[in-house]
């Protein structure tokens, strides 16, 4: 998706409104759509890196990037999210292959851990997780664990 902008920053240069927009449309999806009762501000926004797709004005698509140690040992992407308006539309894969590559270029890792919900187990495989736990609940939602190696 030519059209998208992508922008990646540490949480202390994010400007209030880049801010706003990302929690916004991560309650409007996660918390809302998903019908799921959960902090998302979990304190580990501040450590993070914040991948933004933009068309226009509009956030199409958001993850945010988590160093090793963070969440896990190794490098992690959470908080994916596309908007509902761009879903279909190759913003999602975009989104991950653009957030693979920050990732790898900001850690210089060579894995990468997410947990992924369940239903997205296919998606996240064509991109080249390998599941690597059994489903779990979390918030209400099966998730699995999933890694990336480079």
């Amino acid at each position: 998706m030519s059209e998208i902008t992508w922008v990646c920053k540490a949480f202390a240069t994010l400007t209030a409104a880049e801010l706003y927009e990302a929690l916004k449309l991560r309650s409007e999806v996660f918390v809302v759509e998903q019908n799921c009762v959960y902090l998302d501000l979990d304190d580990k926004d501040q450590d993070s890196f914040h991948l933004f797709g933009w068309k226009d004005d509009n956030l199409l698509a958001y993850a945010r990037i988590l160093p090793p140690g963070l969440a896990f040992d190794e490098a992690s992407i959470g908080r994916v999210v596309s908007s509902p308006s761009s879903r279909k539309t190759g913003a999602g894969r975009a989104l991950m292959n653009k957030a693979i590559e920050e990732t790898f270029s900001l850690f210089g890792t060579h894995d990468i851990k997410i947990g992924a919900q369940l239903y997205l187990l296919d998606f996240y495989s064509t991109l080249g997780f390998k599941q690597v736990s059994e489903p779990y609940l979390e918030d209400g939602i099966l998730h699995i664990k999933m890694i990336l190696s480079k």
